[in-house]
């Protein structure tokens, strides 16, 4: 069993920045795929960003191309997500989630363990 926490949402204006963290728990985090999701109300879960164990490669949902940026830190069992030029569609509750096995998926199904999400809130 792994628990995942996330911390760092908040309220921001449209232009700002977050960093987003999610610990982990367990001997075996730094062996995982992980990934951060997000959804806003009245829409489905959608990928935000994947990185695979030791960090080498990652992938990014094109909403957030260029603006975001997934990073791990096994040492400390935590993965991050820095959010730059927020925008309002960016709105919505992120969690991390772990993969045991395979590569970096953006499918919700693939994902092992979930967090319980962080509120990000992006004004105008």
């Amino acid at each position: 069993q792994v628990q995942l926490v996330e911390s760092g949402g908040g309220l921001v204006q449209a232009g700002a920045s977050l960093r987003l963290s999610c610990a982990a728990s367990g001997r075996t985090f730094s062996n995982y795929i992980m990934g951060w999701f997000r959804q806003a109300p009245g829409k489905e879960r959608e990928f935000v960003a994947g990185i695979n164990w030791d960090g080498g490669v990652t992938y990014y949902a094109d909403s957030v191309k260029g603006r975001f940026t997934i990073s791990r830190d096994n040492a400390k069992n935590t993965v991050y997500l820095q959010m730059n030029s927020l925008k309002p569609e960016d709105t919505a509750v992120y969690s991390c989630a772990a993969r045991r096995r395979g590569t970096i998926s953006s499918s919700l199904a693939a994902y092992d363990y979930w967090g319980q999400g962080t509120q990000v809130t992006v004004s105008s």
